[in-house]
């Protein structure tokens, strides 16, 4: 079940920043492009690159504030994982 939460203005605007950004790595374009695609749908979520993706860019200490803004606003939007079944 999807959950009901969509990328908000403030965020999908980062995203579009780093979108532009000429020195923007590939894994926070990754990261912002995924933010975009859920900014006016509430029924698309995460999914488990983009979420490796954003944890990367939570983790680099050269990620810039928006990618990070961004990062976190994506791994927000990933649903869990069911637990295993025995």
């Amino acid at each position: 079940m999807a959950k009901s939460e969509s990328t908000s203005k403030k965020v999908s605007s980062a995203a579009a920043k780093v979108m532009k950004s000429k020195t923007a790595t590939k894994a926070e374009k990754t990261v912002a492009a995924s933010a975009l695609t859920q900014s006016k749908s509430k029924t698309e979520v995460t999914s488990a690159s983009a979420a490796a993706a954003a944890a990367h860019v939570l983790r680099d200490p050269k990620s810039s504030r928006e990618a990070r803004s961004v990062a976190a606003s994506t791994l927000t939007q990933k649903t869990k994982a069911k637990p295993a079944k025995k």
